[in-house]
């Protein structure tokens, strides 16, 4: 990845082939009952492993064999789970392994968490830069509450007094509402995403490839791999070494791509076991032996 200025933190720790595996969660490697994609018969279903459970009630899942790459996934690597949930949310979900990672990324790169608590610096450096170069969440805050319709609207959130989404009724959302707020937001340095039911109005500075970076710094990776499903996904596969998107999606549906990206066939759940293979297929060939002085070549894309 490419370096960045460098907060105050731990100074690099990683061995000469440390992988990072930086991924996206929701509709990336975790699924809500609604995003699972089952298209086969009931019979042949692959198995479940409930992952989140909000409100006493199971809410998001990964496939058993996905859960078995990923133990073995984050044993091998620095995992580093990275969400646009903040911290709250993102504590709800138990990932399949003995331990959490040690690194995790929340509010979209807001919050850098090392075992489990915020780094304050890092924190104090993102509201730096949004308050230099974003209009405040105020002024969005304000035209949500001047322009939207409560027949489509269903809430009104703010996450981590960094960004603000609404929860709508999609099929009511008007596209021109959405195509207007999306040019008035990125006139004042804001970004605008459409991911399900919410709609995400965040600041351009709070970027999950800014958080990830840090954690390649202090880590000394030397490859960093991603996956992720959404806009606000973009700039973490661009900034990683190699990275993958699923077949469903913001990023699908906008046809969106780069050289060292892959768009995977596959959608739903499978999509998220498939990512993780992929992670583990590259990282073992990264940190395998070194044959004649050189490292393993990374495997072409199946």
């Amino acid at each position: 990845m490419n370096a960045t200025p460098k907060p105050a933190g731990s100074e690099p720790s990683g061995s000469a082939s440390t992988v990072l595996v930086a991924s996206d969660l929701d509709r990336t490697l975790i699924y809500s009952t609604a995003a699972l994609s089952l298209g086969m018969p009931d019979a042949q279903a692959p198995r479940l492993l409930c992952v989140e459970v909000h409100e006493s009630k199971p809410l998001s899942y990964l496939t058993e064999s996905a859960a078995d790459e990923l133990r073995a996934l984050a044993a091998e690597t620095v995992f580093v789970p990275t969400t646009t949930r903040t911290r709250k949310q993102y504590q709800r979900i138990r990932l399949p392994g003995d331990t959490q990672p040690k690194y995790a990324i929340c509010a979209n790169g807001g919050h850098l968490l090392v075992d489990g608590v915020t780094d304050p610096d890092w924190h104090a450096e993102v509201l730096r830069r949004v308050a230099e170069s974003c209009a405040p969440l105020s002024e969005v805050r304000a035209y949500f509450t001047a322009t939207t319709d409560l027949s489509w609207v269903r809430k009104h959130r703010v996450a981590e007094d960094l960004f603000a989404y609404l929860v709508v009724e999609r099929e009511r959302l008007p596209e021109e509402w959405l195509a207007r707020f999306t040019e008035w937001a990125g006139e004042r340095g804001w970004t605008v995403s459409l991911q399900g039911r919410k709609v995400y109005a965040v600041p351009r500075p709070l970027t999950k490839s800014a958080a990830v970076r840090e954690v390649a710094r202090r880590t000394g990776a030397t490859l960093t791999l991603a996956a992720g499903d959404s806009l606000l996904d973009a700039d973490l596969l661009l900034a990683a070494d190699r990275g993958w998107r699923p077949g469903h999606g913001e990023l699908a549906d906008a046809d969106w791509t780069a050289p060292h990206v892959e768009a995977l066939a596959e959608r739903g759940v499978a999509a998220g076991e498939e990512i993780l293979r992929r992670f583990r297929t590259t990282a073992r060939a990264h940190t395998a032996p070194r044959l004649n002085g050189a490292p393993a070549a990374l495997p072409d894309p199946a």
